[in-house]
């Protein structure tokens, strides 16, 4: 298993997810809710610990409580997941795809950054982007993955171009994916970036923090 961290930079920590943060994820996710419609938002108290209880239970993942260095207060959630270890050379025949679990010792081969939600005073601020700095960083310069795949319902607009924004290259929409927060079967857009990208993708994030 891969032990909880924390990433920490000018404007964000971003902390393992706890059940001492619900109350925080709560108070984060209480105002202006008009941009977490294709996002599972805790909604109250009950719904933050359900949120926080499903988070730590997801296997592969690696869930944050995202907190604005500023004023010291939690304003959303984010979190590694499909953490998956390539084997090599690969077995034959084929076993179960990424059985290997990801550990300190062995680390992913490739990840996915996703689940990630802020707080309405957060959205187009520094938050989001050295968010996605911290954990690239991570993901490329520690446990050195091939990938990081980013996708998102693909009616949100606002997400597909916040992922554009910060380096992510579209591979196409997967349709009929799987359930949308609002009940509708939902086709998902994947982007991603690989290592070979992570230079250009890493100096853009730094010249727009700067």
């Amino acid at each position: 298993m891969i032990a909880p961290f924390v990433l920490q930079g000018r404007h964000v920590r971003l902390e393992p997810l706890t059940p001492d943060h619900a109350d925080a994820l709560a108070e984060a996710a209480s105002g202006e809710r008009g941009s977490f419609g294709y996002t599972w938002v805790p909604a109250g108290r009950d719904d933050a610990e359900r949120y926080v209880r499903g988070a730590l239970e997801l296997p592969r993942s690696v869930p944050f409580a995202v907190r604005r260095m500023a004023d010291d207060a939690v304003v959303g959630s984010t979190r590694f997941l499909d953490l998956e270890v390539f084997q090599t050379p690969a077995p034959w025949p084929p076993g179960v795809v990424g059985g290997i679990e990801p550990s300190d010792e062995r680390p992913p081969s490739v990840a996915e950054i996703g689940s990630t939600w802020y707080a309405a005073s957060a959205q187009r601020t520094a938050v989001n982007t050295e968010t996605k700095l911290l954990l690239l960083t991570h993901a490329f310069e520690v446990w050195k993955v091939l990938r990081v795949t980013l996708k998102t319902d693909a009616r949100n607009s606002a997400s597909r171009t916040a992922i554009e924004r910060i380096g992510g290259r579209f591979e196409g929409v997967r349709r009929a994916h799987t359930v949308a927060t609002d009940g509708t079967v939902r086709d998902s857009a994947y982007y991603s970036i690989v290592a070979s990208e992570w230079p250009q993708v890493r100096s853009g994030l730094v010249g727009r923090l700067g």
